[in-house]
């Protein structure tokens, strides 16, 4: 288990629950490359509109989790990403903004890709079958940490 990487990092004390163990040497600096890669890819979605943020966070949490303890607290400790990450990994809580710009985004796709590029049903019968059970998780999913545990 990765322990806390310091105080003051804001993250939260031993990784994740997740049953995967940290990784050895040969897939350390794979799971790090990747974990830069889901940053920056979040710290884009920050930007650019539909692209999202939340998910390329926790992808990227998951990764340092398991591979390094400095990037791990480094990415809890930034004061854009820490409380997203924090509140999720305690309370599984999506923002209200992010549930909103998932489902909108996948429901434009699907829109999109049904109009404009499908020729017949079975891509936009398999885009919706992969995305209602997303959506439902998503929607069900908490808005708000609870008023006495905010990050």
């Amino acid at each position: 288990m990765i322990e806390n990487p310091g105080k003051d990092s804001g993250a939260p004390g031993p990784r994740d629950n997740c049953p995967v163990p940290v990784v050895g040497p040969v897939l350390r600096p794979v799971l790090i490359g990747a974990g830069v890669f889901f940053v920056v890819l979040g710290a884009v979605g920050t930007v650019v509109p539909g692209l999202p943020t939340t998910i390329f966070l926790i992808i990227a949490a998951w990764c340092f989790a398991r591979s390094s303890a400095r990037f791990y607290g480094w990415l809890y400790s930034r004061p854009r990403f820490g409380p997203l990450l924090i509140n999720w990994e305690r309370h599984r809580v999506i923002p209200v903004y992010a549930k909103a710009l998932a489902i909108g985004s996948m429901t434009a796709s699907l829109v999109y890709v049904s109009l404009f590029v499908a020729e017949d049903w079975v891509a936009p019968a398999l885009m919706f079958l992969v995305m209602a059970p997303v959506s439902i998780y998503i929607l069900t999913r908490a808005s708000r940490a609870p008023a006495s545990e905010l990050a």
